[in-house]
């Protein structure tokens, strides 16, 4: 067996256990907060306008939804109620890249420097985005239904939340993380298994050149790159990490993982039935401007 394939094997073995155990452990945690907060109680708290509405938006997105029916499901049921437009972009900006098994598989990957820009950059953004697009009317950009719905909570509160599940309010979470890391476990496995295969046999050199840490360029292309991926964030964080042990920086890696995570070729397709063209490059725009400016405070300060 050569050098590089015992090195493969053992970062895929290291990487598979440590961040399956991690998923499942924080998936139980998000199941017994999400108890708490069902769809029809987010949807009265993200209808406050004001800034206490844009703060509640971010904290929510954070921790909802977790779950098959995602976020563009729950996009859809709060177009429908009418909710308020800031604190709405709000909630589909931080969903994605502030769900808690994202940000503790990052401390546990990279450690709490690089954890602590990509928060702050996800959530000042995501704040400064929502504030934005309100202030300047892109809520006329929103393809509304003629007969808006009242609540949200009646297509997808049992599929997100487990309301119906007998037994209790906490019955079957165990049952739920392990479902969620069946679900999710092909794209995970999918990039520990790339990510080693960088560790193992990618050149050093060639990284380096072209994506090291002195090459501030890297950056926007590197989220350029990110968005059209269809990637989790839980699988393109192990392929991140090979990557800088190769040599890539760590503002090309964190603007890679802003991207994917933030943004797929597949999203932008379904948010095509709730968005008019110039809101959907609103919405790329804000991603990219994110993952860019996570990449250069990990390249000034990191």
């Amino acid at each position: 067996m050569s050098a590089q394939l015992q090195d493969t094997l053992f970062m895929f073995t290291l990487l598979a256990t440590e961040l399956s155990v991690l998923f499942i452990g924080i998936s139980f945690m998000v199941g017994a907060l999400q108890r708490h907060i069902p769809p029809s109680r987010l949807e009265a708290l993200l209808s406050n306008s004001g800034g206490r509405g844009y703060l509640i938006a971010a904290g929510l997105g954070a921790i909802t939804p977790f779950c098959s029916c995602s976020t563009i499901p729950m996009l859809k049921g709060l177009i429908r109620a009418r909710v308020s437009f800031g604190p709405m972009t709000v909630f589909l900006f931080a969903s994605p890249l502030l769900n808690p098994v994202v940000v503790v598989l990052l401390f546990a990957t990279f450690g709490v420097g690089l954890t602590a820009i990509y928060i702050l950059a996800a959530l000042t953004v995501s704040l400064a985005a929502g504030w934005s697009l309100q202030a300047l009317g892109y809520e006329r950009y929103l393809r509304r239904e003629e007969n808006p719905v009242v609540s949200v909570a009646s297509s997808e509160e049992k599929s997100c939340t487990g309301a119906s599940v007998p037994g209790g309010k906490y019955s079957g979470l165990w049952r739920e993380a392990l479902s969620d890391f069946v679900r999710v476990s092909p794209y995970l496995l999918i990039g520990v298994a790339i990510g080693s295969a960088i560790y193992g046999y990618l050149p050093t050199d060639l990284l380096a050149k072209y994506a090291g840490q002195d090459n501030p360029l890297a950056i926007p292309v590197a989220a350029v790159i990110g968005v059209p991926l269809y990637i989790r964030a839980e699988a393109v964080i192990p392929m991140a990490s090979a990557l800088m042990t190769k040599g890539v920086g760590a503002g090309a890696v964190l603007a890679l993982i802003i991207g994917s995570a933030g943004a797929s070729l597949t999203e932008l397709i379904l948010l095509r039935s709730l968005f008019t063209p110039r809101l959907l490059l609103a919405f790329v725009t804000v991603v990219l401007a994110m993952a860019v400016a996570a990449g250069y405070g990990a390249f000034l300060f990191f």
